[in-house]
């Protein structure tokens, strides 16, 4: 039982030094956080969470590890990624360059009907990023052991992951709601959308040429 918890223990360390790392679902999670509020936020954390729990679900089951091993699939789904993160990119530019910024009217909210779009896109964003079969194909069974119930110890231990995740993103998203409620009328809110945006289309090109 020691050992057990001593892995778990030490998975967690593991697990939240990766998870407050700032990469796509925390930029996505940012910009959707300033469109549609904590709702957009919290919603974007969910689609994440989801596409990682369907990794750790996949990595359990070696699909994973199929992915990894062949080159046309990873790279088609690399690129998919890269050009979805892009493309979320630009349209927070296109949003942020509306009118002028320093006009100081407020920037249009989202509509609360399309706040739905903030799971989807979180959730594709998460499974666009093969750097996730990766990651848990190369972290999971280090702490799963090799017994005869270890794909559902890696089962378990990314569900913990997806879960820890779910929990520091809605954190961040609630944080950045309250700021961007603050700076809804000011300019410093279309500096905020463009900045977004263009960490957005950063981090695509890297996905796409790493």
């Amino acid at each position: 039982m020691i050992p057990v918890l001593d892995h778990l223990a030490a998975f967690t360390v593991v697990a939240i030094l990766v998870i407050v790392t700032p990469g796509p679902d925390t930029a996505l999670t940012v910009r959707n956080a300033l469109r549609g509020g904590r709702r957009g936020g919290v919603l974007t954390a969910s689609g994440v969470a989801t596409g990682q729990t369907i990794w750790a679900l996949a990595a359990s089951s070696g699909l994973a590890a199929a992915l990894s091993a062949s080159s046309p699939a990873f790279l088609a789904l690399r690129l998919a990624g890269a050009g979805y993160l892009i493309y979320l990119g630009l349209s927070s530019l296109r949003r942020a360059t509306r009118g002028s910024v320093w006009d100081g009217k407020p920037v249009a909210a989202v509509d609360p009907g399309k706040l739905g779009s903030a799971y989807r896109q979180g959730l594709i964003s998460n499974l666009g990023n093969p750097k996730m079969a990766v990651f848990f194909i190369s972290l999971l069974p280090q702490f799963a052991g090799h017994s005869n119930t270890s794909l559902l110890a890696m089962l378990g231990l990314g569900t913990v992951f997806a879960a820890m995740t779910l929990i520091w993103l809605s954190a961040y998203a609630a944080v950045v709601a309250q700021l961007g409620d603050a700076l809804r009328r000011t300019p410093v809110r279309r500096v905020l959308d463009a900045a977004t945006g263009a960490i957005l289309i950063g981090l695509g090109v890297h996905l796409a040429t790493d």
